[in-house]
């Protein structure tokens, strides 16, 4: 663990946010969760903080248990990403279908679809949904949600009119608020790992979410959920991983459990640097990796 988190030394916390700026680029936390009601956590266990970009699987994982596979990929694709996780330009080239969930404009696309009557209401019940099915205590951070409004959303502004100029969605303002929310549910690493636990599919006498919902969320994230750097991922790690850029990394073990990281300082890709540090050498020590 130690010599991950050195690697910290190499990154840096986000700047465009104000609530992510000022965080310690030194926290380092892990809590893993496993079958039968195993459970270790390390470090900064006490931090809490927004998911931002982790968010997003588990939004994908909660529309197709409300709604299927067949609607939501009428509304996003299921290819990686050639560009970085809010490029314009990958949008554009596809013609205002978003290429994935795991990237900034299928996110949005997606947040537009949570039910609720308005951002408030939709974020509020996909947070009972989470904290229900998970036994996490996920909560919205409103002055992570402030933080966030009051500057750097240009290029996510940008992103949701082209979806509305494409047809994707239909209210910009709307379908970012709600992102914008969602994005804003915080909690400690603890947190992080149960949530992760939906998409491991332990043994469980009543499974919270269906099988092939899981393997979708899966493969997502191993092909996409770690933006340019998801293949270099799929070869030294081999797990499904989702990254966000407050620091916060899931990593899924499936049918043995999951693995949540906390470490601010990102990679130039906006990934954990401490964060992948650890799930690799944990993956090549315990041999985790999908595909030996």
């Amino acid at each position: 663990m130690e010599s991950a988190r050195a690697q910290a030394k190499y990154g840096h916390v986000a700047k465009r946010i104000p609530c992510l700026a000022t965080a310690n680029p030194d926290w380092f936390a892990v809590w893993i969760e496993a079958e039968a009601g195993f459970s270790l956590g390390v470090g900064n266990q006490e931090c809490v903080f927004p998911l931002m970009s982790v968010i997003k699987p588990f939004v994908l994982l909660y529309l197709l248990e409300q709604v299927g596979a067949e609607a939501v990929f009428q509304w996003v694709g299921i290819d990686p990403s050639h560009e970085s996780f809010n490029s314009l330009d990958q949008l554009r080239q596809d013609k205002g279908r978003p290429r994935n969930p795991m990237i900034n404009s299928g996110a949005i696309t997606l947040a537009a679809r949570l039910p609720g009557q308005n951002a408030s209401d939709c974020c509020q019940q996909f947070c009972r949904w989470l904290n229900q099915q998970a036994g996490c205590q996920l909560f919205l951070d409103q002055s992570a949600l402030a933080s966030v409004r009051s500057t750097g959303r240009e290029r996510n502004y940008m992103l949701s009119q082209y979806l509305v100029a494409s047809g994707a969605i239909l209210d910009a303002e709307h379908a970012l608020n709600v992102y914008e929310h969602i994005c804003c549910l915080a909690g400690q690493v603890q947190d992080l790992a149960r949530l992760g636990t939906l998409l491991a599919g332990t043994q469980a006498e009543i499974p919270p979410v269906r099988l092939p919902h899981r393997q979708i969320v899966n493969a997502l994230m191993l092909t996409c959920g770690l933006y340019e750097a998801s293949g270099r991922a799929a070869v030294t790690i081999g797990l499904p991983i989702k990254s966000g850029i407050s620091g916060a990394l899931i990593a899924v073990v499936p049918r043995q459990g999951a693995i949540a990281c906390y470490s601010p300082a990102l990679d130039a890709a906006g990934n954990s640097i401490a964060g992948i540090a650890f799930l690799e050498a944990l993956s090549q020590s315990l041999q985790l990796s999908l595909f030996l």
